[in-house]
């Protein structure tokens, strides 16, 4: 994912940052509250940046807990809170953190935006928790830069911020000057990330032993062998719209194959309409949401039958195997197989879902609304070349090996490690699994 000049220096390297304003200091974290807020996301930047751990080797901070309204401000559990600061003292922070907003449909304080531009503008750094992301879009500060969000808003910020390039699989993006996280306890990940950025990673790593989690999730060795997660979700606006229908077609018929272009005729479109009706209604390219539905079908079905890879793909959609490999691996950060191996270590009853052991005989998709992992992007598929026929990509060395029958147990359907040079612990999905964003990344290639 490209990030435009007007964010770059001339070596296409991370957004440039502002010189900070005199009055601002480094040392010094807001944060900013706003009533119906989630207390967990609220607590994570009180928790890192409000406790004087410097005995641990942690370096202090100050932090200033401001109110983005009125209060009192009530939260999680009808708990109300009274922060001790208002708008005007983020005048003083070199760092402002937006750990949440109550909800993705209303438009944040006028003021509060006012006194984010206004930061941004004298060299502050951002950061956004989880829907923090919403308000930091509607100031108008995420506009022609990569951002991260919850997976389940993600579809709705694309649509509601098309300017946004919103990738729902990176655990955080780190655009310099303004940073944004995932949903939860993505927000301990982005904050670290601070502290590491800062002051070092010892630092990062004394105080991740104070919260005693990881001191960098990312990798699949880091995040116990568990392939991302892929978003299922839709915008909820997309079932008052006429492409409503033409969605649920697609989703019924992922077995057999057809193309965008067969999807704008169902609905009496030009190639050229459909493609903008969609992407205004979803935030999502066409090509890129039927390439995710069919690896989404391709999941469930490893999940529940045993079908093989090449079956699996046949009834995805899919023209060939090295297309349902490649596309799989780019979206899930783990081939079929080691994906069918890490799901089942991690199942071992194994077989289907209804305890029978036996291969579904539905193809259908329709219990599948997704969305696809990269919202926002150019339109040329998952990572892949954009070819809409085949929606066949170059395949890397891993689409090339052969992929032993996976009617058998997970230890069998694993190859031997000198057949598979690029293969992980068993269980574990590749090393290029979930991973955050930093400064000079241009997405997954």
């Amino acid at each position: 994912m490209s990030v435009p000049k007007s964010h770059q220096d001339s070596t296409n390297g991370p957004a440039t940052t502002r010189k900070l304003a005199a009055r601002r200091r480094r040392e010094i974290v807001a944060v900013l509250l706003f009533s119906g807020g989630p207390i967990f996301e609220s607590s994570i930047p009180l928790s890192v940046f409000g406790i004087d751990r410097q005995d641990a080797g942690v370096p202090r901070y100050r932090l200033l807990v401001c109110a983005g309204e009125d209060g009192p401000l009530r939260t999680t559990g009808g708990l109300q809170l009274s922060a001790p600061y208002g708008l005007d003292a983020l005048s003083r922070a070199g760092t402002v953190v937006v750990p949440a907003w109550r909800s993705i449909t209303q438009p944040p304080p006028a003021a509060a935006l006012e006194a984010l531009r206004r930061a941004h503008e004298e060299g502050a750094r951002l950061v956004g928790l989880c829907t923090g992301a919403f308000v930091l879009a509607a100031a108008g500060l995420l506009d022609g830069r990569p951002a991260t969000t919850h997976w389940m808003y993600a579809p709705t910020l694309a649509k509601r911020y098309p300017a946004v390039h919103v990738d729902p699989r990176e655990l955080f993006v780190d655009d310099g000057d303004i940073l944004t996280s995932a949903g939860t306890a993505a927000g301990i990940d982005l904050c670290l990330h601070v502290v590491r950025t800062d002051h070092g990673a010892e630092a990062a790593g004394a105080l991740a032993r104070r919260l005693v989690v990881p001191p960098r999730r990312g990798s699949g060795a880091e995040t116990g062998g568990h392939p991302r997660h892929l978003d299922r979700s839709l915008p909820e606006e997309i079932g008052a719209d006429p492409l409503a229908e033409v969605v649920a077609w697609a989703l019924e018929h992922l077995h057999e194959q057809f193309d965008v272009e067969a999807l704008a005729a169902r609905a009496y479109m030009s190639r050229r309409t459909f493609d903008r009706r969609f992407r205004s209604l979803t935030g999502s390219a066409p090509l890129q949401w039927l390439i995710t539905q069919r690896v989404l079908q391709a999941q469930r079905l490893l999940e529940t039958s045993d079908y093989s890879v090449d079956e699996v793909a046949g009834r995805c959609g899919f023209r060939s195997p090295v297309a349902l490999r490649g596309h799989f691996r780019r979206q899930l950060g783990a081939s079929p197989a080691a994906y069918r191996a890490a799901y089942r270590v991690r199942r071992p009853e194994g077989g289907n879902t209804n305890g029978e052991g036996v291969r579904p005989e539905t193809q259908s998709g329709t219990g599948n609304t997704g969305i696809p992992g990269g919202i926002g992007g150019t339109g040329s598929g998952a990572g892949g070349s954009g070819n809409e026929q085949g929606m066949i990509s170059t395949p890397g060395p891993y689409a090339q090996r052969d992929i032993r029958d996976a009617t058998r147990g997970p230890r069998e359907a694993r190859e031997p490690r000198e057949h598979r040079p690029e293969a992980t612990e068993p269980g574990k999905p590749e090393s290029d699994a979930w991973a955050p964003r930093l400064p000079g990344q241009r997405g997954r290639g």
